[in-house]
């Protein structure tokens, strides 16, 4: 009987996911304490925004806090730092929003005095993923402190968190409450597995959350996610035990990667994946491995990223999947 439920289905959600933001907010606080943090600088739930992913919150910063008009020759922009995450271009550009771009040094650092020298009065969102997507590498919060403080920027830095649980670098929820400009994107999609139920959430100033609440649609997490968002801020333990042993494959499949002789690099990382580079023909080497049903990512046409492939970590059989495929393929490839 789809009506037997205990989830009251005929009645709408909670449009504000009270429920769901204080658990976050207590697993995120407890995560500060034990790095050392200041206890002083906990989030409460005034400080989250629950979302369709953090993809929904992307968008509704942008709709926010920067006037359209690029394409007239008019309105406000957005800045990134590339190679980064696609979807601050999508929603600029569905937004008719203007796009700055200062890029990552080739070791995946930012450029802090080019970054804000570039800034104009026009800047109003500052996006810096960490850890990186395709860099897989955390930024420092030193360097994030930097942009906040700086006098010469007066927009959002807005951290961009999906992969923050694989990496030892401590979260910037830590610094929501010490700036009034900074707001900090987070999800469940990675870490705890759940892309499938799209919940993501935006952590900043109460203002600014308060602003997304107005202009989000009123139901805008429905309360199957919501259940399912619920039963996993409540079961941690799993969710660090899941943690570990991706890290522990993390470095086996590195190790591996590193002895095979057409690699010829392994960045570090601090997210579930890891970015290298291939002597050569790594599109080729992606689409002939997807052909055979082991998909990974070309990330060859990013900046600093030639021949480089992604391949995000899984169990320890689909790794050695990939890994024996991988020798199999290159060499079929290299031999056209």
């Amino acid at each position: 009987d789809p009506y037997d439920n205990g989830m009251e289905l005929e009645r709408y959600p909670d449009p504000y996911q009270r429920r769901v933001k204080q658990l976050l907010c207590d697993y995120r606080n407890g995560k500060t304490a034990s790095a050392g943090g200041n206890v002083n600088n906990n989030i409460a739930p005034e400080n989250v925004f629950c979302g369709v992913g953090s993809d929904e919150a992307i968008d509704l910063l942008i709709r926010i806090f920067c006037a359209p008009g690029h394409t007239s020759g008019v309105g406000e922009a957005i800045m990134i730092t590339p190679p980064t995450y696609g979807m601050y271009k999508v929603c600029a550009n569905v937004n008719d929003v203007g796009i700055q771009s200062v890029p990552l040094t080739a070791d995946f650092d930012l450029q802090i005095p080019e970054i804000l020298a570039a800034v104009t009065p026009q800047t109003k969102l500052l996006f810096i993923c960490s850890p990186g997507n395709p860099t897989s590498k955390s930024i420092p919060l030193s360097d994030i402190r930097t942009l906040a403080s700086s006098p010469l920027y007066n927009g959002l830095v807005i951290v961009d968190e999906a992969y923050i649980d694989f990496s030892s670098t401590p979260s910037s929820t830590s610094l929501v409450t010490e700036y009034d400009n900074v707001v900090v994107l987070q999800t469940l999609s990675k870490a705890f597995g759940l892309a499938g139920i799209r919940c993501g959430f935006a952590i900043g100033p109460a203002d600014v959350i308060q602003l997304m609440n107005n202009v989000k649609a009123p139901y805008n997490v429905n309360k199957l996610t919501s259940d399912a968002a619920n039963n996993a801020l409540k079961n941690t333990a799993l969710l660090e035990k899941n943690v570990r042993e991706v890290l522990e494959q993390r470095e086996v499949v590195g190790r591996k990667l590193e002895g095979m002789e057409f690699v010829l690099k392994v960045y570090p990382s601090d997210a579930n994946f890891l970015l290298f580079r291939v002597k050569e023909k790594a599109n080729e080497v992606y689409k002939m491995m997807a052909d055979r049903g082991i998909v990974s990512r070309f990330r060859g046409r990013e900046l600093h990223c030639s021949e480089c492939i992604r391949v995000t970590i899984g169990t320890p059989e689909e790794n050695n999947k990939f890994l024996d495929m991988l020798k199999i393929v290159y060499g079929e490839a290299t031999k056209k």
